[in-house]
């Protein structure tokens, strides 16, 4: 089981507390955890990645161990720990704004 981590306002979206666990058939990538994100969670389509061009929304990053993976190809496999479910997938909202 792959675990995720989702900010408060798309944990709220989705009806969830805390980390969401899903099932990936075959690579664990950033696609393939978010198809089956999407899969489950059909209220999430559209809020994480652009429904035409399936591109990382704005304001929206993508962590793992440790690691900025929001630039990584989104068919690049995901750390082993995520994979093993030892470590989550963490989609992060970014802070911006000004004085």
């Amino acid at each position: 089981m792959i675990r995720v981590v989702l900010p408060a306002h798309l944990r709220t979206l989705a009806h969830v507390d805390g980390e969401v666990k899903i099932h990936v058939e075959g690579r664990v990538t950033q696609r393939s955890v978010l198809d089956a994100l999407e899969a489950s969670y059909p209220m999430l389509r559209g809020t994480i990645r652009d429904h035409v061009t399936h591109e990382r929304r704005p304001f929206l990053r993508f962590f793992a161990c440790e690691q900025d993976l929001s630039h990584e190809p989104p068919d690049a496999a995901l750390p082993e720990a995520v994979a093993t479910g030892t470590e989550p997938f963490l989609v992060v909202g970014a802070m911006a704004g000004g004085a």
